[in-house]
């Protein structure tokens, strides 16, 4: 138990163009070195170049991509006599959202030889539609999730 007091969550505003609460979380978590208007900049292009190909509205398909790549259950190590078993855990909303996010994240920086700006509209698009690194990852955690439910009696 933590001898410290309980951490007070910051209140960020909404970003500027959206007026969007989970833009400006995923805007913050992809800057880098504090650089927060380049962070921008990749992301309302990022939005513009999904606007031009999908005809859609580039919110309704971020906020989708959120949500598909959005896992439920994680598994934490947790040493028991001698022995390391996975136990599956349920998430609380803003870690699973800050997961899902990282993963997306993740999934653009992977993808070598294209803009960032252009990596990351493609990743919005295939979590949008249920494909994509952050989805794989995110079914990935379930199985495994689901391969040890076993051990779910061991949780704390």
């Amino acid at each position: 138990m933590s001898r410290r007091r309980r951490a007070e969550p910051r209140i960020i505003p909404p970003d500027p163009r959206y007026n969007n609460l989970v833009l400006s979380r995923f805007i913050n978590r992809l800057m880098l070195k504090g650089k927060k208007s380049i962070a921008q900049r990749l992301v309302y292009n990022a939005l513009d170049i999904i606007r031009e190909e999908s005809r859609r509205d580039p919110m309704e398909i971020f906020e989708q991509a959120i949500r598909n790549a959005t896992p439920i259950v994680e598994v934490k190590p947790r040493r028991i006599g001698g022995a390391t078993y996975q136990v599956p855990q349920e998430l609380r909303t803003n870690r699973s959202e800050a997961l899902a996010m990282r993963w997306i994240i993740r999934g653009a920086r992977g993808r070598k030889g294209t803009p960032m700006r252009r990596s990351l509209a493609t990743e919005f698009m295939d979590a949008s539609r249920g494909e994509g690194s952050a989805v794989r990852r995110r079914e990935e955690l379930h199985r495994m999730a689901e391969a040890n439910r076993a051990f779910v009696h061991y949780r704390r």
